[in-house]
């Protein structure tokens, strides 16, 4: 049996059962992590809980959303994994999680766990801009530095950008511009950046993906991709850009209805562990464990080491209370 089965593009249904072992149990997981860290999460997951079979159901952030709401009356997972906590702290969502003080939580900031213990989140991810080096000296255009640059003219059909009706990553760039900039100058920002905007992906690193390639001259995503492009060779350069730098939290939870809560409350223990902690810097420029080892791509991509001094401080409240409204806003307004 293959440890990994693609269903379609955008689902992916990972199994632990690759191992030789007595199961004690199986629990569901649902996810909108990506694909390949997934993979390395759960080959080390197998090596603590070899018992336990894991499940998982990969689908980007919106997608996962929408099923989470439609499976509300009866929930298939026991957990829910790495999801924007934009999109966890919906009500509709909150109501279907359970309190659970994962081992290791009390080490987490506050601004890194629900105070009613329903969510927690051991990473995160950073807006930034994915520029090819290549094309943008092939069509001499300047580097941009800024939100406010990608809406010149002189970028018209050379970027690339996560909807925000179908990615997490989409979702977190244009909040913090809303919430930044306020509602007014925000749309109006939006509505001259779209002006240059040759497509919008469903993925949030699909955008980095298309410019390292030299589809396109910037790919607007977040850091990771990014510093991965440069440190497999691409000519890539990564921009955090000058104001309005969005993040969002992968928020995990333990589910009321969930049929395995004990092996499920195993598992939310071990992503809060110091074996996960050192996986997470091969795979995110944010992880809010103490202690976690610094990622080398990331400096070497020159990432602020104290991403503080440059992230927007966003509510994540607001941005979830707000979401539905937002992303009907924008699918009416850049009318694609």
């Amino acid at each position: 049996m293959q440890c990994m089965k693609k269903l379609s593009v955008v689902v992916a249904v990972i199994s632990l059962s690759c191992a030789q072992a007595v199961h004690a149990g199986a629990i569901t997981v649902y996810t909108a992590l990506e694909e390949d860290e997934i993979a390395a999460y759960l080959k080390a997951a197998n090596a603590a809980m070899p018992d336990v079979k894991v499940n998982v159901l990969r689908l980007s952030t919106g997608d996962l959303g929408a099923r989470l709401i439609a499976e509300a009356a009866n929930p298939q997972q026991d957990l829910i994994w790495g999801f924007a906590v934009s999109n966890m702290l919906d009500p509709r969502l909150q109501n279907l999680l359970e309190p659970y003080a994962a081992k290791g939580i009390d080490a987490l900031p506050a601004q890194y766990k629900g105070a009613d213990n329903k969510w927690f989140a051991a990473t995160g991810y950073v807006a930034a801009f994915c520029v090819n080096t290549d094309r943008l000296k092939s069509k001499n255009l300047p580097m941009p530095t800024s939100w406010e640059d990608l809406a010149k003219p002189v970028y018209k059909g050379e970027i690339v950008i996560p909807s925000p009706a179908a990615s997490g990553t989409g979702y977190l760039q244009i909040v913090a511009l809303l919430q930044g900039l306020g509602q007014e100058k925000g749309w109006a920002l939006l509505k001259d950046l779209d002006k240059n905007v040759a497509q919008y992906t469903p993925s949030g690193s699909r955008p980095c993906k298309m410019a390292r390639a030299g589809e396109y001259a910037i790919g607007v995503s977040f850091a990771f991709p990014a510093m991965q492009s440069i440190d497999e060779g691409y000519p890539v350069k990564m921009v955090i850009p000058k104001q309005w730098v969005g993040y969002e939290l992968e928020a995990s939870g333990l589910m009321k209805a969930a049929k395995n809560p004990a092996d499920a409350k195993r598992f939310l223990d071990w992503t809060l562990s110091p074996q996960a902690g050192a996986l997470y810097s091969q795979y995110k420029e944010l992880v809010t464990l103490p202690g976690a080892a610094p990622n080398k791509a990331a400096e070497a991509a020159g990432l602020p080491k104290d991403l503080t001094t440059v992230l927007y401080p966003v509510n994540f409240q607001t941005s979830a209370a707000e979401r539905d409204a937002t992303i009907k806003t924008w699918q009416n307004t850049i009318k694609r």
